[in-house]
């Protein structure tokens, strides 16, 4: 549970109808399974222990006696177990009979959640069995213990007080108000859904973009255990189709028509703080319930679930190439919709050979074919300068005359050299005054032409450059409308691959493979004595890929640094080890916090994914803020 995650698992066991000992002792074979896997929490099916088709035989005084025998040898089963199990049964309560999820842990029953929302309809007839959960929770006495029943209990950790766990019952999630909402409002994260939902044409899709959708409307947990095979056939099937999402993501599912048992880990730090950062979400409304708290070890959790190294690309290549089209597509309206605004007959862009530069140019052309207008008024310069190399120079060019687009080509050589006189540097000496000197030479030159041409300059930063303040103030930092704002340096690279992948002209897509193939570079310092770039940015701030992955959970989920370290050493394994991961996550920290001034003045640019660093909208942060308290977190995980 160490960092927020709890394991959690969801089974249809093998099932006879109404022969509760064998039902019995196969959810107990799961709740072993489950528990020798790590798993803290076990949803099992609706009226597991009898069986949800018994139909009539619900009424027979011997089948709800065996129900209690079986939730008896489940509860002593659960003793020895550190895991919460929650188990469907039918249960007599004061003369009326109800369908309820009971809740037990190492002996104890936390709480009876009887169904709230009863079917009468097709093949299910509930109501002429059962009595809808009453509206205040009441004690019972079960099994010698008193025990809570009631729909509004609320299951806390004591350890882990972001894990909540409510519990609601197959109907109660197809209705159009779910108790699961009233749940999550008073708290709970997590939501268990005991169901019998039986399987036809097209439900399968239909159940899983339920239990999905209602994970990400609830921003929680949901674990949905569905009844399976063994359950009577008579007039339905049933497929055991069980389901784990959270927050949106279906995490694991079972395949229909199997016994399976399903297992990942849920992220109740994550969950929590998304509601907290979503000022819509409401303060904790807890009247009405119950809080049943319980305990559970605290140590890490094994991670099984993906860890995504590449938070801001989607793995799924068809997904990849919509969710790249769409941006692209995001950013040429923004800069359409801003020239429009200006009316300005030109857009400057100063066009370097890099990823940057290529991927804003491609935008610029996008913006100005929706508008109607000739590519020629794209006015790309390319400034070659001390670092500028054969390669990148050559593929700007080719790049410039592929699109179409205006071309001009100024050294800056001469001007820098000058400037260099004027305030008295050595040339000699290619210190930060010498490659800053360059970068705002370039920005002198566009801002002047844009004066010229009565346009604007297209700014090229991209969103990892931002993070770490890897631009040069009032140089390349700046621009009239910057495109790539909100773009991060691992999704830059698939865009431009993308453009290359789709563009259908030989030439242009060579041209973007090669440029692709070019090591980031800002090209301030001299070329080797080759020819070739000497000066790699990654190699100076580390690897990109790092860096945006350390930036998506911080800005995201506000994680700290240790659970970042976890988080990495997962999604990196194989890749890069502890001391290199912390070498440059202390680096982002320190970069991060020192040069925020940069991002307090930054240009107007589209925002396109959920992490952005704008001042005028997604992150505010004074300029003198201290890194200290996360500096001093990274000194003790050396």
């Amino acid at each position: 549970m160490k960092y927020g995650f709890i394991k959690v698992a969801a089974a249809s066991p093998a099932l006879r109808v109404a022969d509760c000992r064998y039902n019995a002792e196969k959810s107990a074979e799961m709740m072993k399974q489950a528990a020798a896997a790590g798993a803290h929490l076990l949803v099992l099916p609706e009226l597991g222990l009898t069986g949800y088709t018994c139909g009539d035989l619900l009424l027979q005084p011997t089948l709800l006696a065996g129900a209690q025998d079986a939730l008896q040898a489940l509860l002593e089963e659960s003793r020895a177990l550190s895991l919460t199990t929650v188990a469907g049964l039918p249960l007599a309560v004061e003369g009326k009979l109800y369908n309820c999820a009971a809740v037990l842990h190492r002996g104890q029953l936390l709480g009876i959640v009887p169904k709230l929302n009863l079917p009468n309809y097709g093949e299910f007839y509930e109501e002429r069995w059962f009595t809808p959960a009453p509206a205040e929770v009441k004690t019972i006495s079960l099994l010698g213990q008193e025990v809570p029943f009631g729909s509004r209990l609320l299951f806390c950790c004591r350890e882990l007080p972001e894990y909540k766990l409510a519990v609601e019952l197959c109907e109660d999630l197809w209705v159009a108000s779910p108790p699961s909402i009233r749940h999550a409002v008073a708290g709970a994260t997590v939501i268990a859904n005991c169901s019998a939902s039986d399987e036809t044409i097209g439900k399968a899709e239909y159940r899983r973009s339920l239990v999905t959708g209602q994970s990400a409307r609830l921003m929680a947990g949901y674990l949905y255990a569905d009844a399976g095979r063994g359950e009577s056939t008579t007039d339905m099937v049933f497929a055991g189709h069980d389901l784990i999402a959270e927050n949106g993501k279906l995490l694991a599912e079972t395949a229909l028509f199997t016994n399976d048992l399903i297992l990942t880990e849920l992220d109740v730090h994550r969950l929590f703080a998304e509601r907290r950062r979503t000022t819509t979400w409401p303060a904790a409304e807890t009247s009405g319930y119950t809080m049943v708290p319980f305990s559970l070890p605290m140590g890490e959790t094994t991670l099984t679930r993906f860890i995504d190294p590449h938070p801001f690309v989607p793995v799924d290549d068809a997904e990849r190439r919509e969710r790249c089209e769409t941006i692209l597509a995001m950013q040429a309206e923004g800069l359409r919709r801003r020239l429009e605004h200006i009316g300005c007959p030109k857009a400057v862009l100063g066009i370097s050979g890099g990823l940057d530069s290529t991927l804003a140019l491609l935008v610029a052309v996008r913006a100005l074919d929706l508008l109607g207008r000739p590519r020629t008024d794209m006015v790309a310069v390319t400034m070659p300068g001390f670092g500028t190399t054969a390669r990148t120079r050559s593929n700007a060019e080719i790049l410039c005359e592929r699109l179409g687009v205006t071309l001009r080509t100024i050294s800056i050589a001469a001007a820098v050299r000058q400037h260099f006189c004027d305030i008295g540097h050595d040339e000699s000496v290619t210190d930060v005054t010498y490659e800053n000197s360059q970068a705002r030479e370039r920005t002198q030159i566009l801002m002047d032409i844009a004066n010229q041409q009565n346009g604007i300059v297209v700014g090229t930063g991209d969103l990892s450059e931002l993070a770490l303040g890897w631009a040069t103030y009032n140089g390349d930092h700046m621009s009239m409308y910057g495109v790539n704002g909100s773009i991060p340096k691992t999704l830059v690279r698939h865009l431009v691959r993308h453009a290359a992948d789709t563009c259908g002209e030989d030439a242009l897509a060579a041209v973007l493979y090669d440029i692709l193939d070019t090591p980031v570079s800002p090209e301030l310092l001299p070329a080797g004595e080759d020819g070739t770039i000497s000066q790699k940015t990654e190699d100076l701030v580390g690897p990109y890929e790092l860096h945006d992955f350390f930036l998506y959970h911080f800005f995201r989920y506000g994680c700290p640094p240790a659970k970042i370290l976890h988080l990495a050493e997962t999604a990196f394994a194989g890749q890069y080890d502890r001391a290199t991961i912390l070498k440059w996550l202390r680096t982002f920290f320190r970069r991060f916090f020192q040069q925020q001034f940069k991002r307090s003045c930054l240009p107007d640019g589209p925002k396109v994914g959920s992490v952005s660093l704008s001042p005028r909208g997604d992150w505010r942060m004074p300029s003198d803020a201290a890194a200290a308290l996360w500096l001093q977190e990274l000194d003790c995980l050396q």
